[in-house]
């Protein structure tokens, strides 16, 4: 990994890329989705920014041998409030909220069973972005006891870094080759262990979020149609990236790549303006037997690349 990582941080220095990311905007897949995690129930998002998870149960077991205590007996005479508003997460892009109010995201479980130690076979999360009045904001009061049946976590998709190969600047008339560097095109975030922000229950189950780029459509710059490349696929070993170094340009397996016909001189500083559509796919997972797919999101960048006439292979 260390050898792939530096190879894409030289090619970004190499051709004086500058890449933006610039979030399209995107509502939450599907308006959220409920899962069942152990004793936990979990609404998960996916957007043009990243992806993220609200649970909902008491305590997490710790495997004591304790019975698990039920949500009425974790309240301890406390009032059950089934519902909580949360900042709308960044990458959904909303109107003007009316005068007085302001846009949350309110969580609401129902179904719930107060005597049941997971909240009931029923029991889900439904979300909804809602402007509210702070006399509205009372209706879902944030009591401090009612802390341990609430957590979140999410993680922001990072920067795209391109590597272009052979060359870290094409050359005309010889395949340049696309791929994102492994650090840039997949990522992981586990609920794991007996702590208080744990999605953990018993043995094998727990849950995972992950986000891979599935393909990534490129526009070269220079007027010929943008072309799609599948991704997410081949070797898992992290330095690969697609690229056969053991052969020339014109014999690779890869199909991600364009063949400039024209340098880039007569462009504006001298370089061509590539534009890159980057689809994430977020998947989750609690427990045994695979992964199940979320939703998917497009990230919109922007690579400035220099084209030489010089007509070289290798660099």
């Amino acid at each position: 990994m260390r050898n792939r990582v530096g190879r894409g941080l030289i090619a970004l220095s190499a051709v004086f890329a500058l890449l933006m990311a610039v979030p399209a905007s995107t509502a939450m897949a599907a308006d959220g989705e409920t899962t069942q995690v152990g004793n936990r129930s979990c609404s998960m998002y996916v957007n043009s920014t990243g992806f993220g998870a609200y649970c909902s149960s008491g305590h997490e077991y710790a495997g004591t041998g304790v019975p698990i205590p039920t949500w009425r007996q974790r309240l301890n005479g406390n009032i059950f409030i089934p519902c909580r508003d949360f900042p709308v997460p960044a990458g959904i892009e909303l109107p003007a909220p009316p005068e007085g109010k302001t846009w949350v995201l309110r969580l609401t479980l129902v179904d719930y069973n107060l005597n049941r130690n997971d909240g009931g076979d029923n029991v889900h999360i439904e979300q909804t972005i809602v402007p509210v009045s702070e006399a509205e904001q009372e209706q879902c009061p944030n009591k401090g006891y009612m802390d341990v049946f609430w957590r979140k976590f999410n993680n922001t998709y990072p920067a795209p870094a391109l590597q272009v190969k052979p060359t870290y600047t094409p050359r005309v008339n010889v395949p340049a080759y696309f791929s994102l560097t492994r650090d840039s095109s997949f990522m992981q975030r586990n609920e794991i262990g007996n702590n208080p922000y744990s999605a953990y229950w018993y043995g094998n189950r727990n849950l995972t979020m992950r986000a891979m780029v599935s393909r990534m459509t490129v526009d070269p710059g220079d007027g010929t149609p943008p072309f799609t490349c599948l991704m997410g696929t081949g070797r898992a070993d992290a330095d690969y990236d697609g690229y056969d170094e053991t052969a020339d340009p014109f014999h690779q397996m890869s199909t991600c790549k364009h063949k400039y016909t024209r340098s880039s001189a007569n462009q504006p500083d001298g370089m061509y303006t590539v534009k890159l559509t980057i689809t994430w796919e977020v998947s989750y997972w609690v427990g045994p037997p695979r992964w199940q797919t979320l939703g998917e999101a497009d990230v919109h960048a922007v690579q400035r690349l220099p084209v030489q006439e010089v007509q070289a292979i290798g660099g």
